[in-house]
């Protein structure tokens, strides 16, 4: 879509924000946020067609709308195959779906890549011992919950790779 920062990715990010804060908590991330990020897609595409002087690059290109939708269904279907194999959760497979639409087509591989990066330092993380001082905060007090359960929310990492990959993806504009 438009490579510009708007009140849309803004709006956007913080509801990313809010998932992984929602997954980090609860393990769980709510419908409606996944429902929420679809439709502010879906309204940004409307205007940027809306704004467009060749709409059928708009809608067909990779870097258009096109793109982003392939980039989201393509993501929705791994997060879906994961969740099947019950290696995901299924919020975290459905987050997928608005990742694709938000990151695009071209913002594939660096979303993939700031993942990767996110799994290894969450092992790392998650393997290094806890600082005295700071257990009996409640931040690392869920960490060490998160350590006893071996249950990871995934849904942390793939919101930093996205914010990341968002940066990448605007901050070249």
């Amino acid at each position: 879509m438009m490579p510009t920062v708007n009140l849309f990715t803004a709006l956007a990010v913080l509801l990313f924000l809010y998932a992984a804060w929602s997954d980090f908590r609860s393990w769980k991330i709510p419908n409606a946020t996944i429902l929420a990020l679809v439709g502010l897609y879906a309204v940004n595409a409307a205007v940027a067609l809306l704004m467009a002087e060749d709409i059928g690059a708009t809608l067909f290109s990779s870097a258009g709308i096109g793109g982003d939708v392939g980039a989201g269904l393509l993501l929705f279907v791994l997060g879906f195959g994961l969740w099947l194999f019950g290696l995901f959760g299924a919020g975290d497979a459905k987050l997928f779906l608005p990742i694709g639409l938000f990151v695009g087509w071209h913002g594939m591989l660096p979303f993939a890549i700031f993942l990767l990066i996110g799994g290894v330092f969450t092992m790392l993380a998650l393997k290094l011992p806890m600082p005295l001082q700071l257990a009996h905060l409640s931040f690392f007090t869920r960490i060490e919950e998160i350590r006893a359960t071996r249950k990871i929310p995934y849904g942390v990492i793939m919101v930093f790779a996205t914010i990341a990959a968002l940066a990448l993806r605007y901050g070249n504009a």
